[in-house]
């Protein structure tokens, strides 16, 4: 198969699709790999890199749509990338498409098949493409945290940690999964009051343990989501519902209850955002104010520390990715981990909870129509 690598063209997003480790394992298996050049100048890896990896390299992006049968890339694809996909062309990356209607359309115009890394499963009913970035952007959302705290950002100007005679920051974490437990590691290592809320019992008493009692857990009733969060210094927004649109848990009626310069950061803002009053931002202007509450909402925070997330999503996706070039979408009907992370093709949706967001219909893969 000929596999394609154009280079990411969202705003600040440094990562890249394919590294040249992952671009050899590709090559090595006998597939043609089409690098776009400077695709990997955010992780510092040079065209002569993915040359010596195995991999030629295309002047420019149209190229690589034209001619690979498979197109690996991480963010979903721009307007200007989804009206160049073809009918029976494989898309693997990130989508998100609960909260992104036009590229649904578009991706459907195209007759592409696109498969979300957000919805592959595992054996253990686990996201493992989703859960590296998890980890990353959980990791990153208490740093951002700590510097929108700080008077200069507008923040309350308090120091997470505190210090001696100092209360320390209340962090609020909505969510227990990947990214509440990261952001949790992040906020207690700094010295934090840490509180996480999460609708699984069971999860609650994990978190418990691994914690070792030096968090708080409590259950997201709306009285305790309220007490909490009017509480806060930080609140992290960090719900997922696989394929779905993030429920809004915090109100902006909410916001006039917080502290003044509070800071929220909506970590399930791909998905459209837990809070009612986000809007996704960017590394180049992350924050914004409303009601005298900082939030930080940016889409891609992952791309920030592009080696890293790189590495990580690689990692995680060359064992699917390789399957798919093997067997093209044979691979699909045949692995129900990668069926679950398909999301669009020939002109359907076939995810049932990126439909029912959309308000689309999903037929089943066994469909006529999609099949």
């Amino acid at each position: 198969m000929r596999v394609g690598v154009p280079k990411e063209i969202k705003v600040h997003e440094y990562r890249v699709g394919l590294t040249p480790g992952a671009a050899r394992e590709y090559a090595a298996a006998g597939h043609s790999v089409i690098v776009e050049t400077n695709a990997g100048a955010g992780i510092g890896a040079t065209d002569e890199t993915y040359r010596k990896a195995g991999a030629m390299i295309a002047d420019t992006a149209a190229e690589i749509f034209a001619t690979a049968d498979m197109i690996v890339k991480v963010k979903e694809p721009q307007a200007r990338e989804w009206s160049q996909l073809r009918e029976g062309q494989i898309i693997f990356t990130y989508l998100h498409l609960a909260a992104d209607p036009a590229q649904a359309k578009g991706l459907m115009a195209s007759g592409c098949t696109a498969i979300a890394y957000e919805t592959v499963t595992d054996a253990k009913g686990g996201l493992p493409l989703l859960a590296p970035m998890s980890e990353v952007a959980g990791r990153l959302s208490i740093e951002a945290a700590g510097s929108a705290l700080k008077r200069s950002a507008g923040g309350r100007g308090i120091l997470l940690g505190g210090v001696p005679g100092v209360a320390p920051a209340r962090v609020v974490i909505i969510g227990g999964g990947v990214v509440g437990t990261h952001a949790a590691r992040m906020a207690v290592g700094l010295g934090a009051e840490v509180t996480i809320l999460d609708r699984s019992i069971p999860r609650l008493r994990e978190l418990d343990e691994l914690f070792a009692g030096r968090i708080r857990t409590r259950f997201p009733t709306t009285e305790a989501i309220e007490q909490e969060v009017f509480a806060a210094d930080v609140v992290i927004g960090a719900v997922l519902v696989p394929g779905a649109s993030a429920p809004k848990l915090v109100t902006r009626k909410m916001l006039k209850s917080m502290q003044p310069g509070a800071v929220i950061v909506d970590v399930a803002i791909d998905q459209g955002g837990c809070f009612e009053t986000s809007r996704p931002t960017t590394h180049a202007d992350p924050t914004y104010e409303v009601d005298g509450i900082i939030h930080y909402c940016v889409a891609n925070m992952p791309g920030a520390v592009p080696l890293t997330s790189s590495q990580a999503l690689n990692n995680a996706t060359l064992p699917f990715g390789l399957a798919l070039a093997n067997q093209g979408f044979a691979a699909v009907t045949q692995n129900p981990h990668l069926r679950a992370g398909l999301n669009v093709h020939r002109g359907r949706i076939t995810n049932r909870a990126v439909a029912e967001s959309l308000g689309l219909r999903n037929p089943p893969i066994e469909d006529p129509i999609a099949a």
